[in-house]
């Protein structure tokens, strides 16, 4: 029996950088657009144009540069919004306006201040101002799950005569139970002439913990767009976990009756990268691509899957690319072994980028006895976060004492624009202090540290740390994250990072 197809809309670069701390350059969004084609997503909302400058600029180079998913621009049911949103995507090959508006009472009440009737004619008179420029139109009910049935029966209704071709019931306090989700679906298609004609989409987020259970309950009965975002990043608790919707549509299509576009093997490679750009972890135990979720401590587990896999694996790691080789790579490893491993876990690298990440492996290689694919991730995130951000000052070397009976004290060298070395030392309440204010003396960038996190990569007392930071300047917040087997230097590689997107950015 032919399945359905099911469209998965992302919103990592829109919704999902609403997230607190993150904040994306243009470039990193296109990084993660040209991901998210490779995955095979059918809709990338590129961002809200008319929200600022940044997000114009990310939106249009998206539109112009990747070519096969639909892109989508966000706008209020304002005409300076649809305009630039129009402005924004007129370059792309399958372009979308998507309009919304608050339609609960409390929202319409309180956050837009009208009535029901200005808002009514604010989403009508949007739709038909987005259909003047392009041919597909989304429009969302804002707070969905709190409107009035009735009201929007009428507000769906008039959009659909209006021209839109996507209805998006959005979740967007994460309010609904899975029954009742569906329940409001199946009566919106009871009640709205024309629902037959358009795209019924849903838009969960996660207050309750139920995005994704609400998102497959609207599939079940009728849904045939769920949006999200990569890794569930998004506003507070954030929104559904593309990863886990599309897995649970792959692992469950009998029960469903429909399938996705998706390149599967791409979820891991997809979600270590917006991880990495977006400087948001991944939890150990989160489905589908946490570092624990095809991992088996319990020895009943152990046993049963030694035997058979599917006993405790309900899924096949390699089916979302989760990398496995036997090839082990040590310092007498060569270019091809590290180029093929490297394109094994889906890394495809010019001559001259290999010839800079073999550079990198090797120097790693000195001090760890076998590298692990973990380590190799590690690496080539340095290695883009090199390539994305222009090193102004160049971290040459880290001296640190400390102790429980000493005042920490960091020498650091640097290397400024010019080319010339810069040493300055300092001391600091422990080691990292030092050697922060120690760098604060070479580049007098004025900044508050508002993050610090470091974890372990890999296992063993060689692991390499992979360091965290946010710093705000002037109420904007800037990422920078190092790795290094020496926790200090990772961290000071960190703040340098950090410190080179302030001053490349502003």
């Amino acid at each position: 029996m032919a399945k359905d197809k099911v469209t998965i809309f992302d919103t990592t670069l829109r919704d999902g950088e609403q997230s607190a701390g993150i904040g994306l350059t243009t470039h990193e969004k296109l990084q993660i657009a040209k991901q998210l084609e490779m995955l095979g997503v059918d809709v990338i909302e590129a961002g809200f144009a008319a929200s600022s400058p940044g997000d114009f600029q990310a939106v249009d180079l998206i539109s112009k540069e990747v070519r096969n998913p639909i892109i989508a621009s966000l706008a209020r049911c304002v005409p300076g919004d649809v305009d630039s949103a129009w402005d924004a995507i007129q370059s792309a090959s399958r372009p979308r306006i998507h309009v919304f508006v608050s339609s609960s009472d409390v929202q319409i009440m309180h956050q837009l201040r009208k009535n029901p009737e200005e808002v009514f004619d604010m989403a009508v008179s949007s739709v038909e101002r987005a259909k003047s420029y392009c041919e597909d139109v989304e429009f969302s009910p804002m707070d969905a799950t709190r409107t009035d049935m009735d009201y929007l029966y009428k507000l769906l209704t008039a959009v659909i005569q209006a021209g839109a071709t996507t209805l998006n019931i959005p979740d967007t306090v994460g309010y609904a139970m899975p029954w009742e989700f569906s329940d409001r679906i199946s009566k919106i298609k009871e009640n709205v002439p024309g629902i037959d004609n358009v795209v019924i989409s849903v838009h969960c987020h996660n207050d309750l913990g139920l995005s994704v259970a609400n998102s497959l309950a609207a599939v079940q009965v009728g849904a045939r767009q769920v949006e999200g975002c990569i890794n569930g990043l998004g506003e507070r608790a954030g929104n559904a976990s593309l990863e886990e919707v599309i897995m649970g549509i792959e692992t469950r299509q009998e029960m469903l009756g429909v399938s996705t576009n998706i390149d599967t093997r791409q979820i891991y490679r997809t979600s270590r990268l917006v991880s990495d750009i977006t400087g948001f972890t991944i939890q150990p135990n989160k489905a589908i691509v946490g570092v624990n979720a095809f991992r088996h401590a319990s020895g009943i587990h152990q046993d049963g899957v030694l035997k058979e896999r599917t006993t405790f694996e309900i899924m096949d790691p390699q089916s979302i690319g989760w990398p496995s080789s036997s090839l082990v790579l040590g310092k007498l490893s060569g270019r091809a072994g590290l180029r093929s491993r490297l394109e094994e876990m889906g890394y495809k690298l010019t001559d001259s980028e290999l010839n800079q990440a073999f550079k990198a492996f090797k120097d790693l290689a000195d001090r760890k006895r076998e590298i692990t694919n973990a380590d190799l991730e590690s690496l080539m995130s340095s290695q883009r976060r090199t390539s994305d951000v222009p090193n102004l000052y160049t971290l040459s070397s880290v001296k640190v004492t400390s102790g429980n009976d000493s005042t920490p004290t960091a020498t650091v060298t640097i290397d400024n624009p010019e080319g010339s070395s810069i040493i300055e030392s300092s001391v600091g309440t422990g080691p990292v202090d030092a050697v922060y204010k120690a760098i604060d003396k070479v580049v007098q960038v004025d900044n508050e540290l508002l993050e610090y996190r470091v974890e372990a990569v890999t296992e063993g007392i060689d692991a390499i740390g992979d360091v965290s930071i946010r710093i705000s300047k002037e109420n904007t917040i800037y990422v920078g994250r190092g790795s290094d087997t020496d926790i200090i230097v990772a961290s000071a590689k960190a703040y340098m990072n950090a410190i080179n997107r302030v001053l490349a950015f502003n």
